[in-house]
């Protein structure tokens, strides 16, 4: 791609907003593939009675794989009101598969508020799964949304992250879509293992398993746009993550399972 050809780089909040209305509650291209059976290796396989929290919910994608596994009351929270739209226009037609699954008499709650990801109007140890996927990067500070995250997290439950994967940034790698006939990429900031290492340490969060990963072919046939590049190494990360003091005295990932 030459400079001609290099899209125009947008703030995450101006992005999403023109990005929604073509936006899937699915995994949509390659990367999100790779990235969405990471993240779902790692969720637990029955969510009955749980409260699953969202952070960076986007059109809800995550929302709706907690419901399926029966999650009691699941909560989205996203900084774009147009990709909450979004998720509320599909968690609304959603709701007939969703109800009648492992969520017991009671339809789930599902709730969605307007909210940065560093700044969660919850309370906490509300969360007995939080799950922040593909947004992390949008912001430039790594700590101080570990820290939001682990402060709605109850204790001894799971915090699950992904993102788009530093190396494949450095090799030039972009979050990119079009609207309108025009090409756009949105804004990221690269966190590195180290750079995820200190902010751990210093919240005491451990980090329970790390998966890096590369597409696999199935990600990419019939895909129109491919950077044959991301073949190259990973192209996604995922953490897990728990509270320090908590991580001694109870299993890896037993708390929801």
């Amino acid at each position: 791609m030459t400079d001609d050809d290099s899209p125009q780089v947008l703030d995450p909040r101006t992005a999403y907003a023109r990005w929604a209305a073509s936006y899937p509650p699915h995994a949509h291209n390659p990367l999100m593939q790779a990235e969405e059976r990471a993240v779902l290796s790692l969720f637990p396989v029955d969510l009955r009675g749980r409260r699953v929290v969202d952070a960076g919910c986007g059109s809800g994608r995550y929302m709706l794989h907690a419901l399926r596994r029966g999650a009691a009351h699941v909560v989205g929270a996203d900084l774009s009101p147009e990709m909450l739209e979004r998720a509320r226009a599909e968690l609304g037609a959603d709701q007939v598969a969703v109800t009648p699954t492992l969520s017991g008499r009671n339809p789930p709650q599902v709730d969605l508020i307007e909210a940065s990801i560093a700044a969660l109007p919850l309370r906490k140890g509300c969360a007995d799964l939080t799950v922040c996927g593909l947004t992390i990067g949008h912001l430039p500070a790594l700590e101080p949304v570990l820290a939001e995250l682990q402060r709605i997290t109850r204790t001894g439950c799971s915090i699950l992250c992904s993102d788009f994967h530093p190396l494949a940034y450095q090799r030039g790698g972009r979050r990119e879509f079009s609207a309108s006939g025009q090409r756009y990429a949105v804004r990221h900031t690269p966190h590195f293992i180290d750079d995820w290492r200190r902010a751990c340490t210093a919240l005491e969060l451990d980090i329970v398993r790390v998966l890096e990963l590369p597409l696999e072919p199935h990600d990419i046939r019939g895909t129109a746009r491919f950077d044959p590049a991301a073949l190259e190494g990973p192209v996604v990360i995922v953490f897990e993550l728990a509270s320090a003091a908590s991580h001694g005295r109870h299993r890896r990932r037993r708390a929801l399972g």
